[in-house]
């Protein structure tokens, strides 16, 4: 079983930048693809970005490209996403998830285990 904590969400300006943590607990951390969701009000739960184990495989929303960053640091089994020029259509909660297999995927049916979320306002 693993148990994920987002942090770092919070109200930011267009054009800004958040960095947003999930911490880990358990020792298969290191063995897991990680992904990052979000949800705005009244939408549905749509993939941003994803990092496999090892971190030398990475797949981005085209919505985020260029914007975003994922990394991960097994040692400290955290994942991060580094959001810069936010923009106010970037609102949402925003959730870590961790899968049993090693590469990607970008279905959130594929994730096993979820944060409760980060909420992640842009205002304009």
């Amino acid at each position: 079983q693993v148990q994920l904590v987002e942090s770092g969400g919070g109200l930011v300006q267009a054009g800004g930048s958040l960095r947003l943590s999930c911490a880990a607990s358990g020792r298969t951390f290191r063995n897991q693809a990680v992904g990052w969701f979000r949800q705005a009000p009244g939408k549905e739960r749509v993939f941003v970005a994803a990092i496999n184990w090892r971190g030398d495989s990475i797949h981005y929303a085209d919505s985020v490209k260029g914007r975003f960053t994922i990394s991960r640091d097994n040692a400290k089994s955290t994942g991060y996403l580094q959001m810069n020029s936010l923009k106010p259509e970037d609102t949402a909660v925003y959730y870590c998830a961790t899968r049993k297999w090693s590469n990607i995927d970008t279905s959130s049916s594929e994730y096993d285990y979820w944060g409760q979320g980060t909420q992640v306002t842009v205002s304009s």
